[in-house]
């Protein structure tokens, strides 16, 4: 039987110490897989999913994005996606590892993009979940509001502060537009999701927004066709209308695009990624 644990790791870099969760499987005779996961929060958000596809066979590690959770800041002031891209490989480097699949959901998958545009040697396999190229006026909108600088107040506003964020985005969308025509279907998450991810935020209170804006900065259309590995474009209940109705205008501009229909939850998700990378679905 696999073993289920996640054990939280360190891994130096030149930046400093990358945290990492990790489902290490013994003899594991299959690449390893990335998981890299969404803005603002950290890799605890991987956890459900990485139980759901380490029983296949294969060493799931999820990093904190550089800026993110538990791993330190970023080395230079303004960094772009290929940035992020490249601390995964030279994360990866660290750890002795070679080649090795990739899943990103929203930064993530951005990352998770060009990770496969700039390394094809490296990456075998990559699934995107939640990829869009904005127009200009809603990115720069987005670049402008979406993720704003805030410093510790005397009265602790920042705390209320980062609550109403992460409600906001779960409620409109961009989450500074909060009009009927702006709000999303659904219902509210649970009280322990909001505040585990407000937290995850005032933890990387002077950071959060370096990933944010690297990702709504990134033209992914532009580097798809450069990608020449497989990749899977996953189409989630529930996931932004507007993020999927993307996914079929990316999937034909890959080499070797596919797309896979899922539920929401994470075993849908990680049976149709066990699926693709072992060549028996999408």
């Amino acid at each position: 039987m696999t073993n289920m644990t996640i054990d939280r790791a360190f891994v130096r870099i030149a930046e400093g110490q990358v945290h990492l969760r990790q489902i290490m499987v013994e003899n594991a005779a299959k690449p390893p897989l990335f998981l890299l996961h969404a803005s603002p929060t950290s890799s605890r958000w991987m956890e459900p999913l990485m139980r759901g596809i380490a029983p296949s066979g294969r060493n799931v590690i999820a990093p904190d994005t550089l800026g993110n959770g538990d791993s330190p800041v970023p080395a230079v002031a303004d960094p772009d996606i290929p940035y992020f891209a490249d601390s995964i490989l030279r994360l990866a480097d660290a750890m002795g590892i070679g080649e090795f699949d990739v899943y990103g959901s929203h930064t993530g998958a951005r990352t998770a993009c060009e990770l496969a545009a700039m390394a094809p040697g490296r990456v075998r396999h990559a699934v995107l979940d939640g990829i869009k190229e904005y127009d200009e006026e809603t990115r720069q909108s987005i670049l402008a509001h979406y993720a704003p600088t805030k410093e510790p107040d005397d009265y602790g506003a920042q705390f209320l502060w980062a609550f109403h964020f992460i409600r906001d985005q779960a409620l409109y969308f961009p989450h500074f537009m909060r009009d009927p025509e702006h709000r999303l279907p659904g219902h509210m998450p649970p009280a322990r999701v909001l505040h585990d991810a407000a937290l995850d935020v005032l933890k990387a209170l002077d950071s959060y927004a370096l990933p944010y804006l690297a990702a709504f900065r990134y033209r992914p259309l532009e580097r798809m066709a450069q990608i020449t590995c497989p990749v899977l474009l996953l189409k989630a209940e529930r996931e932004l209308a507007v993020l999927n109705a993307a996914v079929d205008d990316a999937a034909a501009r890959l080499k070797q695009g596919h797309v896979a229909a899922v539920g929401p939850d994470p075993d849908s998700k990680a049976k149709a990624i066990i699926a693709f990378l072992e060549g028996t679905g999408a």
